[in-house]
């Protein structure tokens, strides 16, 4: 049961939601039960934390769901919806009117732009650059230091939904400090490999290698990264 809170103008929060010391509320803030907010959260106007996925009787996306959890410092810009089960990790930052699904987890520093959705059941790293627009398909793993670009697109179903239960789904795999270009689509259970770079556009169909540089519909490898490129240079 929600019930009105006085913290900030109408806010709702749920049974047993903690809330940590400095936490910040828009207006309009809905925080369904059991709800874990770190110290120092900025939470904006019209999010909704720790709702329940309302899944289809055909969905695969089925299994156990527990409670929301941000870190410290976590800031959840407006509109966006952050479901129950999901953990996101100190400093992240969820752009407005992104989406974020059961099961899945952010990590340290990563920021999710502006109305892109990480979809049930992925994991994305510490410090990963998600722009605007961008999809992220069940199952899919992204690791530490990524880069996508705008509308960026992952796949994870080679049938579209032609086939039973027991035909397992294949998220993307996006290996440490690659970079996927704006536009691109990465189908089926596709691997990016650490510090490769993906062109704007570019539809990948096959494994990408380590720091290759792949563009093109299907993509191919045109050159490697070079040693000026790679993040140890920049940081």
């Amino acid at each position: 049961m929600l019930t009105a809170d006085p913290r900030a103008p109408g806010l709702m929060l749920g049974e047993d939601v903690q809330v940590g010391a400095g936490v910040s509320f828009g207006a309009h803030v809905v925080v369904h039960d059991g709800t874990i907010i770190g110290e120092g959260c900025v939470i904006e106007d019209h999010a909704v934390l720790g709702k329940r996925p309302r899944l289809a009787r055909s969905s695969s996306a089925r299994g156990d769901v527990g409670t929301l959890e941000l870190g410290e410092r976590v800031t959840v810009c407006a509109g966006a919806v952050v479901l129950a089960g999901a953990s996101v990790e100190e400093e992240a930052i969820l752009g407005d009117q992104s989406f974020v699904r059961e099961r899945s987890s952010i990590g340290v520093g990563t920021v999710i732009g502006r109305g892109s959705v990480v979809d049930n059941d992925v994991q994305v790293g510490a410090r990963v650059k998600v722009q605007t627009g961008v999809y992220l398909t069940a199952g899919t793993v992204v690791e530490d230091d990524v880069f996508l670009g705008p509308g960026a697109t992952t796949s994870n179903d080679d049938t579209m939904a032609r086939h039973d239960s027991e035909m397992p789904l294949r998220g993307a795999i996006l290996r440490r400090a690659c970079r996927v270009g704006a536009g691109t689509v990465l189908t089926p259970g596709v691997e990016i490999g650490e510090e490769a770079f993906v062109a704007a556009g570019a539809v990948v169909t096959r494994d990408v290698p380590a720091r290759a540089v792949v563009m093109g519909v299907p993509a191919r490898v045109v050159r490697e990264v070079g040693e000026e490129d790679l993040l140890e240079r920049w940081r």
